[in-house]
């Protein structure tokens, strides 16, 4: 089968209309160090670059040198190059909190943080990372200081989840439902609670029972102070969804080679293609590879067994074979011959042949690892012979430092120079 086409990594970077990747994919595929490769690469090559992450681990702060990351961009060290390199993880209830400042006046943002049911939905709502991620997306480009983003999308069990959790929050802010519990407190006064006590009774006292009394109140309270703020939510959400769909927007699938991080990879590129989103490529991390790739685990076991089977060929009956002087001296004799001197006793060889039986063993696994994920490649290449592949070998060990990262992303580059000189 044919291989897939390579994937351009420094003509992705280097277009300066390029202006945001986004990195996407399932959860522990490595799309946060992918993402902070990618921004390294492009800085050293020229571009003022910022890399919004959304990993808890703070994996990216470590590896770039950085103490600690927040929400707002701090300028990574040591980068070579013209370019300049900023970082930044995302930190969603300070990213709700400055939505409200910003567009509410100051009493009115007080009651909003002040809120119980705000703080609530600010620190964990289902869907609120991604939105909040969606946000700062809007607000770095706004904004016009760096002429490339890298997105590390949030660490979810769904990759899809980072495309439809703003249209979700966004409707849930505006939706009819909140717009019915709206309606007691815009109304006002005494015809306000009229409308409460006769019109919402039911309503609210169902969910008075599912939510409880005090939360309803909380809720109904949020809702009045958002009242002006709710169609800017779903208008955001607009905004940075069709910002997504530019020509400026690069998305990148991150995966594994392994049936399930290539299954959600596969449904992902065909939801970016649905969806009219621009797809640069797919990135294939950990990928394994052996120096001796000729030597086939059929036969690396068929060698392994041959030397498992007894004692070496030079043995006989326990002693061993003088092939130089045709005789046989047993050890046990004492004998003075240059045999009997030798330092390598039987043990000694039966040890080598062990041993050379694991390595061959040891050889012959990993021939199967790398035939599985061929399959696992192919099949993901028959589905989506259009999509270019770039693959970063498995490392040794976790990336943890700027030299790591640069590494990592030469051999992002290296495969379409490869490719190119063939």
């Amino acid at each position: 089968m044919d291989a897939a086409a390579p994937l351009g990594i420094d003509p992705l970077l280097d277009d300066r209309k390029t202006r945001i990747v986004v990195c996407c994919g399932s959860g522990g595929v490595g799309k946060t160090t992918t993402a902070a490769a990618l921004g390294l690469r492009a800085a050293e090559r020229g571009r003022k670059v910022v890399v919004l992450t959304i990993d808890p681990a703070r994996r990216l702060a470590q590896s770039m040198g950085i103490d600690s990351l927040d929400n707002t961009p701090r300028r990574v060290k040591d980068v070579e190059g013209d370019g300049e390199l900023h970082a930044m993880m995302l930190d969603m209830k300070r990213t709700f909190d400055e939505i409200v400042e910003a567009h509410a006046d100051p009493e009115r943002a007080r009651a909003i943080l002040s809120n119980p049911f705000y703080q609530s939905l600010s620190a964990g709502f289902a869907g609120t990372q991604e939105y909040m991620a969606m946000e700062k997306l809007g607000q770095l480009r706004a904004r016009d200081e760096w002429d490339l983003i890298v997105v590390d999308t949030p660490p979810s069990r769904s990759a899809l989840d980072f495309l439809d959790a703003p249209k979700r929050l966004g409707s849930f802010l505006d939706g009819k439902f909140i717009r019915l519990l709206m309606a007691p407190a815009k109304m006002g006064g005494r015809a306000g609670m009229k409308f409460l006590n006769v019109g919402m009774s039911m309503m609210t006292g169902t969910l008075g029972k599912l939510l409880g009394g005090q939360l309803l109140r909380d809720v109904q309270t949020f809702v009045a102070a958002m009242d002006t703020m709710f169609g800017g939510f779903r208008t955001r959400a607009d905004a940075t969804y069709r910002l997504l769909q530019a020509p400026g927007t690069a998305f990148l699938v991150v995966a594994a080679p392994e049936r399930d991080a290539l299954r959600e990879a596969a449904y992902f590129v065909e939801r970016l293609a649905a969806d009219s989103m621009p797809l640069a490529g797919l990135v294939l991390n950990r990928v394994h590879g052996s120096g001796a790739a000729r030597l086939s685990a059929e036969r690396a076991l068929a060698a392994a067994e041959h030397l498992e089977e007894g004692p070496g060929e030079n043995l006989v009956d326990g002693r061993i074979v003088d092939q130089g002087y045709g005789n046989a001296e047993d050890r046990g004799t004492g004998g003075s011959s240059p045999e009997a001197l030798s330092p390598t006793g039987p043990e000694d060889g039966v040890s080598v042949d062990r041993l050379t039986a694991g390595l061959l063993r040891l050889h012959a696994e990993r021939m199967r690892v790398l035939a599985r994920e061929q399959r696992t490649r192919d099949r993901f290449t028959a589905l989506h012979p259009e999509v270019p592949v770039a693959e970063v070998a498995a490392l040794p060990g976790d990336v943890h430092d700027l030299a790591g990262l640069r590494a990592i992303g030469e051999r992002l580059a290296a495969q379409e120079e490869a490719a190119g000189a063939l």
